[in-house]
């Protein structure tokens, strides 16, 4: 299969994988077929997001992504590389003779009487390809906000957005940070038989009873925002956008919420102010943005402390940690009400290796206020709508990362690694 010249990126539709190899032709197609499932299964056992194939001068090996951190998973013999890469290709749909472009492929893998919908990649590197498979929907339980880490307060303001009868909330945050978990919650507590939902995916990771749910296909010229037009026509209440990445599927979103619809969606930004400012830069007026935009939720996802082998930091360190706090973050995190902090520090224990297990979302959650309405109006920087934000009771991430270190769930090391100031 040759590559168009306007598509760089050759993209395949994935087949169920099947747990025998009846297509291997050599004992060395055979020999990876135990060491790839084994691979793929622990992958799955262990909670990870993605698994990296990666090739060396020298070496091969895979490596699991958990909790958003890599670990080394398998060393396979380097002989077997050509062949576990292109089994994972036969089984994504890959074209296995083109090693010189990007491929995307998937693949649904059979786990305990379910399909696990893996998203393959590949991409030619110095020493060979190196494929990344990303794991969707392992989880299909979709969890409360309460356990998702929204704190009392931004429950009720994410609460009282959804349920208005139009407009548009926005999640934000970088790649796995958790926000289409975050809408799928959403989508969960307002999904009810009088209204009519609609999801415009790349891919659906979570397949929700009583949703219309539609991947989108741009091979076959089924993009989000032709989908949204279509669907548009389909009488929706409700509509979630796995993504806002142009200005045409910005303007399309923003115009069903402003016409009667609640629209859900995410963008990749670094906080809820700087969102607004994207919209702007995107094409998308000022007055349209604030007439259509309700809620802007910022997230991040930190590692939780091992409850087994966490340790109080000592006296002498906490002192230090809440000394670089000013007197605005005091405020925001309620630290006079806590006459007695503690933080703790990460350890290691057998239990976790790594002194955390597992992980949990710290939210920014801004309402758009009429005063941010007004800045809006006003093209004001993103700079004036924190100031703003804060004004009217919005925590930073930082913030919401500290009173998540209090409340003794994650450590300040964590929070300063995945937080900027401000």
């Amino acid at each position: 299969m040759q590559s168009a010249p306007n598509n760089p990126v050759l993209r395949h539709e994935g087949r169920h994988m099947q747990p025998s190899f009846s297509g291997a032709n050599t004992s060395t197609e055979r020999s990876v077929i135990q060491p790839l499932d084994q691979i793929l299964k622990q992958a799955v056992i262990q909670g990870a997001s993605d698994i990296h194939f990666e090739t060396g001068e020298t070496e091969f090996r895979a490596r699991y992504r958990i909790d958003g951190i890599l670990h080394t998973a398998a060393t396979p013999a380097l002989q077997l590389r050509d062949a576990m890469i292109s089994r994972l290709k036969v089984l994504a749909r890959m074209d296995i003779a083109e090693k010189r472009v990007p491929q995307d492929g998937r693949i649904q893998y059979p786990y305990q009487g379910r399909l696990i919908d893996l998203r393959v990649s590949s991409l030619p590197t110095l020493h060979g390809e190196k494929m990344v498979v990303r794991l969707l929907n392992i989880n299909r339980e979709r969890p409360s906000l309460e356990a998702l880490g929204y704190e009392s307060d931004d429950q009720a303001k994410l609460l009282t957005a959804i349920a208005q009868p139009h407009g548009m909330v926005l999640m934000t945050g970088p790649t796995g940070s958790g926000k289409t978990l975050s809408l799928y919650s959403c989508l969960e507590l307002l999904n009810r038989s009088e209204v009519n939902i609609y999801t415009v995916e790349d891919p659906s990771e979570i397949q929700l009873l009583g949703v219309n749910q539609v991947n989108i296909n741009e091979r076959a010229g089924v993009t989000f925002a032709s989908t949204l037009r279509a669907l548009l026509r389909q009488d929706p209440d409700i509509i979630m956008v796995g993504e806002i990445r142009d200005v045409e599927t910005a303007s399309i979103a923003i115009q069903a919420a402003q016409t009667g619809h609640l629209v859900l969606s995410t963008l990749h930004t670094n906080d809820a102010p700087s969102t607004l400012a994207r919209l702007r830069h995107m094409g998308i007026e000022a007055f349209n943005v604030a007439a259509s935009l309700i809620l802007v939720v910022a997230q991040r996802l930190v590692r939780r402390l091992c409850p087994v082998c966490k340790h109080p930091a000592s006296t002498s360190q906490t002192a230090a940690w809440l000394g670089q706090l000013s007197a605005q973050d005091q405020i925001a995190i309620g630290l006079a009400s806590r006459p007695t902090p503690s933080l703790y520090q990460a350890v290691g224990c057998d239990a976790c290796h790594q002194g955390y297990k597992g992980r949990v979302g710290i939210y920014q959650v801004m309402p758009i206020s009429d005063a941010l309405q007004t800045l809006i109006l006003q093209n004001a920087s993103s700079q004036d709508l924190g100031t703003q934000a804060g004004r009217d009771g919005v925590r930073t991430l930082r913030q919401a990362g500290w009173l998540k270190a209090l409340q003794g769930i994650t450590s300040v090391q964590e929070v300063m690694t995945l937080t900027h100031h401000g």
